[in-house]
């Protein structure tokens, strides 16, 4: 049988030409970086008490989970690189510049929704979240009809469908307060 991934070349340099695979030194970084990542949640949950609550499970435990996860992917990332570089890279997708445009609405949907949060309540501030965020992964994408009113009113619509029954469950079957616009715990 032969092994059906392409030869690796061991002379992959650090100033590869647009579209192509990275260098392995490159390579080798993101792992370290992914490694320095787990490292610092690690000694984040050298912070957390361990005493153990209720199940034999503390309040320590996740973060352990994550940063041995992490730690494991990083070592894995390393080593993937140092054996040869990433196999099988996909060539990069999306445009050859970032849609500046497009963050600036998906940034503004996350900014006013925490802004907004106490004042409008949780329903009408992630349903304008949303519908901003939306608005600006339709452009990216170049949609004609992203402007339309009739987008808006379904996006709006939407929204509120997503928003509404996450309210409801959060406060009314699990009790967790999340702000409203009423005192009544329905909006």
């Amino acid at each position: 049988m032969t092994d059906p991934s392409p030869p690796v070349s061991s002379d992959i340099s650090d100033s590869s030409p647009a579209g192509t695979i990275p260098g392995v030194h490159l390579q080798t970084a993101v792992g370290a970086g992914v490694l320095l990542v787990a490292a610092g949640l690690a000694f984040g949950a050298l912070g957390i008490p361990g005493d153990a609550g209720y199940g034999g499970v503390g309040p320590n435990f996740l973060p352990w989970v994550c940063a041995l996860v992490l730690a494991v992917c990083g070592a894995w990332l390393v080593w993937e690189a140092r054996s040869g570089g990433y196999r099988a890279m996909a060539e990069p997708s999306g445009g050859a510049r970032a849609d500046w445009s497009a963050a600036v609405w998906v940034s503004a949907g996350l900014l006013l929704n925490a802004a907004l949060i106490t004042t409008l309540g949780f329903i009408l501030s992630c349903t304008l979240c949303y519908v901003l965020a939306v608005q600006g992964l339709r452009r990216a994408a170049g949609q004609p009809q992203a402007r339309a009113p009739r987008t808006w009113g379904v996006d709006v619509v939407t929204g509120l469908c997503i928003s509404a029954p996450v309210f409801w469950v959060f406060t009314q079957f699990l009790a967790i307060n999340l702000p409203g616009l009423t005192d009544t715990g329905w909006l």
